[in-house]
């Protein structure tokens, strides 16, 4: 088997461990080189300011849990979640607003440059409907386009994770999200073409979960992020111990049917 250089794409900090974290560490043990990109800092202010950059920290200390052998900062802010979508910060753009020819050719020079065989990015409604997820989704499609690089989008199958949600909701203990109309929620799970069995690399991907110690402080989210940090690695092997990707269309430059399975702006900065 010839080795395979892989690129995640990503949105934010920890989104690596939490789309992709099991396949980036399978794919590195079995000889694979694997990079990871994220479009956002995860940063909402400016990125100058003393302890900024912890985030970024923590995502390349989950690479290197992850056996990643490279970082790539995109270079803008994060754009948020939720109605209002704040003023650009001083320093770069939010992701959102960044034009989608620019990004995704900032984006492209890395595929190149990488010579890599599979991108890795996000279905159309970015897993959950965050607009810098949906972004990723369509920057990874236009970059496709650009280098016609192989592409499996990350994303979760639709009808048990609403039926998980439905349920969350009638006791109350989930109420953020509206599950009568499903469609704006992962995939149809007769679309999907990739199930990726990461079970016997729980443990690194908790690890690598681990790492992104800014978001364990208060709210429903942090709460979540601190049980699966703390949960037994069998149990939490059984309930994240498989990823799954949609592949589209192919680009312009036809891959192999094998897969390992599994405005001005800063430059991308490793």
């Amino acid at each position: 088997m010839r080795t395979r250089t892989v690129i995640a794409f990503h949105a934010h900090p920890d989104d690596e461990v939490l789309v992709t974290g099991g396949t980036l560490a399978r794919l590195a043990a079995e000889g694979h080189r694997t990079v990871v990109v994220v479009a956002c800092d995860g940063v909402m202010g400016d990125a100058r300011e003393p302890g900024a950059d912890r985030r970024m920290g923590e995502l390349r200390a989950s690479a290197d849990v992850l056996g990643v052998a490279r970082v790539v900062h995109l270079g803008y802010a994060d754009s948020g979640h939720g109605p209002l979508l704040y003023e650009d910060p001083p320093d770069r753009v939010r992701f959102v607003r960044a034009p989608l020819e620019e990004a995704a050719g900032r984006l492209a020079a890395v595929i190149r440059e990488e010579n890599a065989d599979l991108l890795l990015s996000y279905d159309p409604n970015g897993g959950y409907g965050h607009r810098d997820h949906i972004r990723v989704h369509e920057v990874g499609a236009r970059a496709a386009e650009l280098t016609g690089v192989r592409v499996l989008e990350g994303t979760v199958p639709r009808e048990p994770i609403v039926r998980i949600g439905k349920a969350l909701q009638a006791v109350r203990l989930l109420r953020r999200y509206d599950f009568s109309d499903p469609s704006w929620f992962g995939s149809p799970g007769a679309s999907i073409t990739h199930r990726v069995d990461v079970r016997r690399y729980a443990a690194a991907k908790q690890a690598a979960l681990a790492q992104h110690q800014s978001q364990m402080g208060k709210g429903r989210g942090s709460r979540l992020h601190r049980i699966m940090i703390g949960l037994p690695v069998p149990v939490y092997g059984a309930l994240a111990g498989r990823e799954w990707f949609v592949e589209r269309s192919p680009g312009k430059r036809p891959e192999p049917s094998e897969v390992p399975e599994p405005s001005e702006v800063p430059e991308p900065q490793e």
